[in-house]
């Protein structure tokens, strides 16, 4: 039980087709002791994709965490004055999401509990799926990799030859991302070789 006691802030956002493999993890960091407050962007709580409806989404991120997602601005304002979490998840972590968190842009539940969280000078683990991490998101991705408190899951090239510029975190090892940031230290290597 590597994370026993843990409370873990773990926000999805609307990659959709990543969220399966996101969703197991969490199953994951419960099994190993962390109690899980679940978020979700406007497009995860909104959106009915080809990978699923937003209910299903909901419906089984409630399941598993045993609580409703927050899907408000007003709804994790109180995570910043409360000091609710001692580390929030980003995971599915859409580009769109990177950008604004990089440009401290916060429009949503997902990036106002990412501020209110960072306040606290607490960590944020981030594990990005995008397809322009090495197009016009590789700025922000290199500001974030130098940004307090911000975590980095290791990410690879998901499809080099589909895909030359998507990205994507290598979602097991999001709990060995977290265990290193609550030591103040980002997981190394933080680029991978995909398979």
């Amino acid at each position: 039980m590597r994370l026993k006691d843990l409370k873990i802030g773990f926000a999805l956002t609307g990659s959709h087709c990543t969220l399966d493999e996101v969703i197991v993890q969490v199953q994951k960091l419960i099994d190993e002791g962390a109690e899980i407050f679940p978020i979700i962007s406007q497009a995860v709580d909104q959106t009915d994709t080809r990978f699923g409806t937003a209910d299903k989404w909901k419906e089984q991120f409630a399941g598993i965490t045993g609580r409703t997602a927050v899907s408000s601005v007003v709804g994790v304002e109180p995570v910043g004055p409360e000091k609710m979490f001692d580390l929030l998840v980003i995971a599915p972590c859409t580009g769109n999401t990177l950008a604004k968190l990089a440009n401290a842009i916060t429009d949503g539940p997902v990036l106002m509990a990412a501020k209110a969280h960072l306040r606290n000078q607490k960590p944020v683990v981030l594990a990005i799926s995008t397809n322009d991490g090495l197009g016009l998101n590789a700025k922000n991705i290199g500001l974030l990799l130098n940004t307090k408190n911000v975590y980095m899951v290791p990410f690879g090239q998901d499809s080099p030859s589909g895909k030359p510029n998507s990205l994507k975190a290598k979602m097991d090892l999001i709990a060995d991302t977290i265990l290193t940031a609550m030591q103040g230290k980002q997981i190394q290597p933080v680029l991978i070789a995909y398979s």
